[in-house]
């Protein structure tokens, strides 16, 4: 079943046209990868998916509601959290304060930290469950500052989940990892369960190639191919594009 169903968007910013007419549908609990070079489009598709940029045109559809223009806090409502290419965390707050904080605005309480005993205790053990569930409730008392960089990219996961998502749009999850922060990503987002679907920006293909059930390449601000990994690996256009016919493999 189509969770999201995104139909010919297109955006401008002034007369430079950074996508055209681009489409794609998104299964419930789906692993779905976007791929391409600097500049092709996938950042500016992500913020108009998550509300904060407004299509020139097309449309965006979410459970059959047409969700177009739909602001950010509206589609984080909906179900659709994001991580982002940098960090975007309290700093100066503990692990668990920072998951505390989406915990209480999920249930709209605003950004305390303190609660009644019993909305404490239950705010409490769902933010344990979210760093068992990223693999961080071991440093759950150490502030965001002095977490390694791999540990802070966890943490964003874990406040993105906060949000009991339906579709989790992940950016660059592992840009800057050392191969073995990177493996406990790919391992980390492979367990989660199947009924939080994700959309996910990545250069690496060694993770595509480990989460993405298909595979769309952006090419200046336009689909070039759509499918699986396999077949996007065999894709003629794709090599050409990113091979330039020389053999030599450029990054996606």
């Amino acid at each position: 079943m189509t969770i999201l169903s995104i139909e010919k968007i297109s955006k401008q910013f002034g007369g430079l046209q950074v996508l055209s007419d681009v489409s794609l549908k998104l299964m419930v609990g789906e692993r779905f990868a976007i791929v391409g070079p600097n500049g092709a489009g996938k950042t500016t598709l992500f913020n108009i998916i998550n509300g904060l940029l407004k299509p020139s045109s097309g449309k965006i559809v979410m459970e059959s509601q047409d969700v177009t223009g739909f602001k950010s806090q509206e589609m984080w409502q909906k179900g659709i959290t994001r991580t982002f290419q940098r960090n975007n965390l309290f700093l100066g707050l503990t692990t668990e304060e920072n998951v505390r904080l989406a915990v209480h605005a999920r249930h709209g309480l605003g950004r305390r930290i303190s609660l009644p005993r019993d909305r404490s205790l239950q705010a409490d053990q769902e933010v344990q469950r979210i760093l068992e569930t990223v693999k961080i409730s071991e440093r759950k008392k150490v502030l965001a500052s002095d977490m390694a960089y791999g540990e802070q990219r966890q943490l964003e996961l874990a406040i993105a989940l906060a949000g009991q998502p339906k579709i989790l749009l992940l950016d660059e999850p592992t840009a800057g990892m050392s191969p073995a922060e990177t493996n406990d990503m790919i391992n980390m987002l492979g367990g989660l369960s199947r009924e939080v679907a994700f959309l996910i920006i990545e250069h690496d293909m060694d993770v595509i190639f480990a989460l993405a059930d298909r595979v769309m390449v952006l090419h200046l601000g336009r689909v070039l191919a759509e499918g699986t990994p396999k077949e996007i690996e065999q894709n003629r256009d794709v090599l050409e594009v990113y091979l330039g016919g020389r053999g030599e493999s450029k990054p996606l």
